[in-house]
C-alpha cells in the first residue's frame, strides 16, 4: 500500500525530517491552488476523492471495463484511438485552424500557443503529412480536430485523402460539433476513407438544438463506420445526459466519450453563475502537462460515473466511455520516460508512466544502510541536505522487519535546451511491511 501524502494525510509521517520534505510539495501545490483561484474561482472545499474511488469499485462488480489504473472506464466498447492514447505512439492529431464559430464556455482553445495567429490563419495539412512521412513517422491514428474542422470543408477531405495514400491502413478520425454536416460531406469524406467521426453535444443548449444534432449524428452512420460522441458532462445535468444516451442508443452510434468538465483558467464568471468549482485536489501528480485543458470541476466525474452505472442497469447496448482529464497524461508520460536512460534507482512505472524511486531520511538511514549492505546492494545514494537516501523501489524487499517510513518519489525526464534533466514531483509514504511492488 502506498499512501497518497496530501496536507490531509501528511500527518501521518513522523520522522520529522521526511515530514519537512514532503511541506515542501505541500506548500507547491498550496500555491498552484491559490493561482488557480485568484483567476475567479472557488475551489471545492471537500475532497471527495474516496466517492469516486466507491463508485468505481462499484461498478467493477458489476461488470465495467476499468483501464489505465482506473483513469478510464467504459462498457460494451472503447473507440481504438482510446486505446491508442494510453502511450501516445503512432498517434497524431492536427487542425486546419482553431476558428469556431460557437463560444463554449469551457473551451480550452485560447490556452493553445498562437491562438489568435491560428484562428486568421490555415495550416498547410498535406504539407505537415508530406513532411511526418518523409521522416519516417509511424502512423497509426490520426485526427483533424480545431477549431470547427468543418468551416474549412474542401481542405478537411483533402487532409484525409492524403494521409490514406501516405499511411495505407491508417484509423482517422473527426471532430466537429455537427453544425456544417450534410449528405455531402458525409460522402466526400467517406470516400476519402474516413472511420471515425465524433460529434458534440452541449448539455446547456435549448433542447431543439440538441435534436438537431441528434438527426446528423443519425445522417453520419449512413456514412462512417464509426460515429461517436464526445462531450464534457456538467454537474447536475444527470437527467438530459440520461435522456441523450437512451436517444443515441437508439440511434445506435458506436459509443460515446464522456468527459471530465475542465475550467479553463478562464471565464470564471460562466462557471461561477454555474454553481461549478475545481476539485479539491485536481491531479494525483501536479505537473505542467501538455493537454491544455485546465482543471477539473468537481462532481463531473460523479456524474460520468453514475452515467457507467445506468447505462450497466438499462442495458444499453452502445459504447460508454468516461475518460478522466488524468486519462489524458498517460501518453505524454509514456513519451518523456519509457526507454530514457536513467540511473538504476529509478524504475518506470506500468501505471502512470512516471520515474519511482525509494527514499529514506533521517533517523531511517542508518538501519536501512544497514540491510542494504548486508544485501551487498550498494546502488544509492546519499543527499547531506536533505538527509535523504535513494534506492531502487525493487530494494524494498530487504528492508522486511525494519519500522522505517519509505518514501516513494515520483519523477519525470525533461528535455531541456541543455539535455534531459529528472524532475522530482511528488514523494508518497510506505513501509517495508506495507509496500506491494505493482502499487507504484
Amino acid at each position: 500500500m502506498i499512501v497518497d501524502i496530501t496536507p490531509a494525510t501528511s500527518a501521518q509521517i513522523k520522522n520529522p525530517d521526511f515530514a519537512a520534505y514532503v511541506r515542501m510539495y505541500d506548500e507547491i501545490y498550496e500555491d498552484f491552488m491559490q493561482q488557480v483561484a485568484a483567476t475567479g474561482i472557488e475551489i471545492d472545499p471537500v475532497d471527495r476523492s474516496e466517492e469516486a474511488a466507491e463508485k468505481r469499485r462499484a461498478l467493477r462488480k458489476k461488470g465495467v471495463q476499468i483501464r489505465n489504473t482506473d483513469r478510464s472506464l467504459y462498457v460494451n466498447a472503447i473507440s481504438p484511438a482510446c486505446v491508442a492514447c494510453r502511450k501516445g505512439i503512432g498517434t497524431a492529431t492536427f487542425f486546419i485552424s482553431l476558428k469556431c464559430h460557437r463560444d463554449c464556455y469551457y473551451c480550452f482553445n485560447p490556452n493553445q500557443e498562437d491562438y489568435e495567429y491560428y484562428c486568421a490563419t490555415t495550416r498547410n495539412l498535406p504539407a505537415e503529412l508530406d513532411e511526418i512521412h518523409t521522416d519516417g513517422m509511424e502512423v497509426r491514428h490520426l485526427a483533424l480536430t480545431g477549431g470547427e474542422p468543418l468551416l474549412h470543408r474542401d481542405e478537411a477531405v483533402a487532409f484525409f485523402a492524403r494521409a490514406r495514400e501516405l499511411f495505407p491502413g491508417v484509423d482517422q478520425r473527426l471532430y466537429t460539433c455537427g453544425d456544417h454536416v450534410d449528405e455531402a460531406i458525409l460522402a466526400a469524406l467517406r470516400d476519402a476513407g474516413l472511420d471515425e467521426i465524433r460529434f458534440s453535444i452541449r448539455v446547456h443548449d435549448v433542447e431543439h438544438a440538441r435534436q438537431k444534432t441528434l438527426e446528423r449524428i443519425a445522417l453520419a452512420k449512413q456514412f462512417i463506420p464509426r460515429v461517436m460522441v464526445e462531450m464534457p458532462v456538467p454537474p447536475g445535468s444527470g437527467e438530459i445526459m440520461r435522456d441523450l444516451l437512451l436517444a443515441l442508443d437508439e440511434i445506435g452510434i458506436f459509443s460515446i466519450n464522456l468527459l471530465e468538465l475542465c475550467y479553463p483558467f478562464r471565464n470564471a464568471e460562466a462557471f461561477n453563475s454555474r454553481g461549478f468549482k475545481v476539485k479539491n485536489r485536481p491531479f494525483r501528480t501536479l505537473y505542467n502537462y501538455w493537454y491544455a485543458g485546465g482543471v477539473p470541476i468537481e462532481g463531473s466525474e460523479l456524474e460520468c460515473l453514475d452515467l457507467l452505472d445506468f447505462t450497466v442497469e438499462r442495458g444499453l447496448s452502445i459504447g460508454v466511455h468516461y475518460c478522466s482529464l488524468e486519462n489524458k497524461f498517460t501518453g505524454q508520460n509514456y513519451q518523456q520516460n519509457a526507454g530514457q536512460r536513467v540511473p538504476s534507482m529509478y524504475v518506470l512505472s506500468e501505471n502512470d508512466y512516471l520515474l519511482k524511486s525509494a527514499k529514506v531520511f533521517g533517523r531511517d538511514v542508518p538501519p536501512v544502510l544497514t540491510a542494504l549492505r548486508r544485501r551487498g546492494y550498494t546502488d544509492y545514494t546519499f543527499d547531506e541536505d536533505t538527509q535523504c537516501l535513494t534506492f531502487s523501489v525493487d530494494a524494498i524487499k530487504y528492508l522486511k522487519g525494519l519500522d522505517v517510513e519509505i518514501g516513494i518519489a515520483t519523477s519525470t525526464i525533461e528535455q531541456r535546451e541543455d539535455g534531459p534533466v529528472l524532475r522530482e514531483l511528488k514523494i508518497d509514504l510506505t513501509t517495508p511491511q506495507t509496500f506491494k511492488r505493482y502499487d507504484i
